[in-house]
């Protein structure tokens, strides 16, 4: 595979990834850190730092807009539950160094 058609595939990747974390929103980002290790906060962090890398301005909420389809506000008033006691345990023993 040649380098621009491997840079398309892996931007159809994410796209198709935002969209089905955009259409699973009961899924809640502790499940997914809990899981996985990461979470749609965390790709919206790799996304900023992406841009930056690249020389293009781009804040955490903006990142966050990409990733969620709509404000995070907007997204934590229509979707987010609150998260068990032992959620947040086991988010607590598996926290990431880089949170």
């Amino acid at each position: 595979m040649d380098q621009q058609t491997q840079l398309e595939v892996e931007a159809a990747v994410f796209r198709r990834l935002v969209n089905h974390l955009r259409e699973r929103s009961d899924v809640q980002n502790i499940d997914l850190m809990n899981l996985s290790g990461f979470c749609r906060n965390c790709l919206s962090k790799w996304y900023r730092a992406a841009a930056e890398e690249r020389g293009a301005t781009l804040d955490y909420e903006q990142a966050r807009e990409v990733v969620y389809g709509m404000t995070y506000a907007e997204w934590k008033a229509r979707y987010q539950a609150s998260a068990s006691a032992e959620k947040l345990a086991q988010f607590e023993l598996n926290r990431p160094s880089d949170e």
